[in-house]
């Protein structure tokens, strides 16, 4: 018997979670950015990047929220197919 779900189907998270993963990548690469001064002893960034390092935290919490949306959906689905 086959499965019903398609591989290349979306969930209902799936984009909140990517969203998510990308935020967090450009709060790594601010934060990457944002410190490497203090260890080149160089002139350290305005204070506006600090601020940028905190989508590491957004990106973390949109890909949270993606993930329990996810798993709301399959508890329905789970809910319905009973």
């Amino acid at each position: 018997m086959r499965d019903k779900t398609q591989t290349n189907s979306a969930e209902p998270g799936d984009r909140l979670i990517r969203a998510g993963a990308i935020v967090f990548f450009l709060g790594a690469v601010a934060t990457l950015v944002t410190v490497a001064p203090l260890f080149l002893h160089a002139k350290p960034f305005p204070t506006y990047m600090f601020g940028l390092s905190m989508l590491m935290g957004v990106g973390f919490l949109v890909a949270g929220a993606g993930v329990l949306r996810s798993i709301a959906a399959g508890r329905r689905q789970a809910r319905a197919g009973r």
